[in-house]
């Protein structure tokens, strides 16, 4: 099967994303340009040979790896893309991800509390790199330039599960708190670009939405304030296989 083409999603002055849905688990996967310098970065890299192919076809240089959190889905293809990006490429990971048993590859870690920002850069541009914990302890939101990148913390409808190892609803939570107040004063056109695509509550299954669709009708968004309604989010854990290895790993 040919491999898919990537989408761009967004674009602003100076700056290009692209998306592609790829692997059993469909993960989306992002890579944010540098439109002036033509460097480009990847955010959790599935497949590291599909994205140093989109760079080359393009004529551009992909200098790193940033990763949201240290999933094997998110992470598969950082080893590989170390070794084709060679000297002075660099893998962005949380240090609290080790709480987890992260050990895997990567050239620098982030040490930030729970909603701080660590600025990172790619060409000209300079995003925030948020700890957003709950989905995972290390858990990094990306903003910036028009986009959030929120990996598995926020879906499009809904939010992240927090029953796998190293997650805590209670975090989970306070990094939805934090994440909607920081997008109440963004622009409404800025997009919000997800770790994966579920269906909405009307069927559509969309890849990325403006901000303003995002807190308008998020189910875990609208459930903040509310104990009782937070508490009844089905979403939150599940009774699957991967929740009984978390038990085990706990």
């Amino acid at each position: 099967m040919p491999e898919p083409e990537p989408s761009v999603v967004h674009t602003s002055p100076g700056c290009e994303v692209l998306q592609a849905q790829l692997g059993g688990w469909d993960n989306l996967n992002h890579l944010i340009v540098c439109t002036a310098t033509k460097h480009a970065v990847v955010v959790d890299p599935f497949d590291a040979a599909y994205w140093f192919n989109v760079a080359e076809s393009r004529g551009l240089h992909l200098i790193g790896a940033w990763l949201t959190h240290s999933h094997w889905d998110h992470t598969k293809g950082v080893e590989e893309a170390l070794e084709r990006g060679g000297e002075g490429f660099e893998v962005i990971v949380h240090e609290a991800e080790s709480e987890r048993g992260w050990d895997g590859p990567h050239t620098r870690v982030l040490d930030a509390a729970p909603h701080v920002a660590t600025a990172l850069h790619v060409g000209d541009l300079t995003f925030e790199a948020v700890r957003t914990p709950g989905h995972t302890p290390g858990h990094l939101t990306f903003l910036g330039h028009g986009i959030v990148v929120s990996g598995d913390c926020l879906f499009l409808g809904r939010c992240g599960r927090a029953d796998l190892h190293g997650g805590d609803p209670a975090a989970l939570r306070a990094s939805l708190l934090y994440l909607r107040s920081r997008m109440q004063a963004l622009p409404d056109d800025w997009v919000v670009l997800p770790g994966h695509a579920y269906e909405l509550a009307d069927g559509r299954v969309p890849h990325h939405l403006k901000l303003a669709d995002v807190l308008s009708g998020n189910e875990a968004m609208a459930a903040l304030d509310s104990d009782e309604a937070w508490a009844a989010l089905p979403f939150l854990a599940f009774d699957d296989a991967l929740a009984r290895r978390a038990r085990d790993q706990s």
